[in-house]
């Protein structure tokens, strides 16, 4: 009988082991990236724009897969529904800075399928393609910023009367984007601004954003400006400047997702993963509304420079005012893990805002920065001794089940290396 008991012990053991060790960054499903992503899409060959969209749509249209687009210009879709079917190809055009926009109570229902998948991309043919080719999606919605008056318009060079986002229900919807690629995007509009390749500005949290990938984005991947969205299963890869930025209040939960970097693909000014402050200016703030908080699990970062170019540095950059929750996660290749804002001073009241547990710090030079030199050791101090953290020194064909893969990469890691801590 006690033989038994002792088996069934080690046996329930066992499960919570192996829990355990498949927690950390993501968990999707061996295979599940075969079907809807692409990370060679400068190969892949899609058909000639059959029909144009341009302008202003403001009544419901449906885009046949039987049919391949090209976004001419900026489109805006008013008070109506855009519904793509699976499989639809959309092409954005680069002389005229192809954009859509989904202003305040219209909406998109994209839902593609993990076998076929709908395709945002560049109108240029295959390795002539290059980042920037074309604007991006963005999606305006009536949900909470913290800017004075609690509304703005993006600054992107849009008929500001069509461009508005922020109000007062986080639960607005915005329509679906699931199993979607967005290729090439974010398109350089002078010295100082750039479109990102999917910007949620004032995004409630009854949109539906799942299985998104972007691809070669000339700026940020994903930015959030405020808004209360729940992000799931994204793969920013190759972008130019951030893979997810989080700004003006926003209120976002990610979970399983990845960001792949490369160094030829970064800007010089700084590149990071997360990139999460409170405000785009301090004086445009409402100081009563919510800041920026961030609850982060099972994210994978990985830079997969390999011979010290230098041009990634921190995956995660984080300002003051701004809260951060980052669990069962995996960070891999940066220098530093984390850097914080000059002006976050070490003291528990702030400090306890951001908070790790439970994440792997792999090949890492450094492991809490601050851009006040001097604050460094007491960063670093806190939160060895107030988080759950892994050190390892890895290569990744060690940490991850198969990393160097051109076509269909895993980055889930090897659940052996994710049993003993060195902390």
């Amino acid at each position: 009988m006690k033989l038994k008991i002792t088996f069934s012990i080690l046996g329930i053991i066992s499960t919570l082991i192996s829990f355990a060790q498949e927690s950390k960054g993501i968990t999707t499903a061996a295979n599940s990236f075969n079907n809807w992503t692409n990370f060679k899409p400068a190969s892949t060959e899609y058909n000639e724009p059959t029909h144009i969209l341009s302008g202003i749509i403001d009544k419901d249209m449906t885009l046949s897969n039987k049919n391949t687009y090209l976004l001419l210009g900026v489109v805006y879709i008013k008070n109506a529904n855009l519904t793509i079917e699976p499989g639809t190809i959309i092409r954005g055009d680069q002389k005229t800075c192809g954009t859509l926009v989904i202003t305040r109570g219209a909406k998109i229902l994209a839902e593609g399928l993990e076998t076929n998948p709908i395709v945002f991309t560049s109108n240029k043919d295959g390795y002539s393609r290059k980042p920037g080719d074309w604007g991006g999606i963005i999606l305006l919605g009536n949900a909470p910023i913290n800017k004075i008056n609690g509304m703005s318009f993006l600054d992107f060079n849009l008929d500001s009367s069509m461009c508005q986002y922020g109000g007062k229900n986080p639960d607005d919807n915005s329509g679906i984007l699931k199993h979607v690629r967005i290729e090439y995007s974010g398109r350089k509009l002078n010295e100082l601004k750039e479109l990102n390749g999917l910007s949620l500005a004032g995004v409630g949290k009854q949109t539906v954003l799942s299985n998104i990938q972007i691809s070669y984005s000339n700026d940020d991947s994903f930015e959030c400006y405020g808004g209360d969205v729940n992000l799931d299963q994204l793969i920013s890869y190759r972008c130019t400047d951030d893979d997810f930025d989080f700004t003006q209040g926003a209120q976002c939960t990610i979970s399983n997702s990845i960001a792949i970097r490369y160094p030829y693909n970064s800007d010089f000014s700084g590149s990071r993963c997360f990139e999460i402050d409170s405000y785009d200016k301090l004086e445009n703030a409402d100081l009563n509304k919510k800041s920026t908080q961030i609850t982060a699990n099972n994210i994978t970062l990985i830079n997969m420079e390999s011979n010290n170019q230098g041009l990634v540095r921190e995956s995660i950059f984080i300002k003051k005012d701004s809260n951060l929750t980052l669990t069962n996660s995996v960070i891999s290749g940066f220098a530093p893990f984390i850097l914080m804002g000059k002006d976050i001073e070490p003291i528990a009241e702030n400090l306890s805002k951001i908070n790790f547990n439970n994440l792997l710090i792999n090949n890492c030079k450094g492991s809490f920065e601050s851009e006040e030199k001097n604050l460094t050791n007491e960063l670093t101090n806190w939160y060895l001794n107030n988080s759950v953290l892994e050190f390892k020194n890895l290569a990744n064909s060690e940490l991850f089940m198969d990393a160097n893969s051109k076509n269909k990469p895993d980055f889930r890691i090897r659940l052996n290396n994710n049993v003993v801590s060195n902390h």
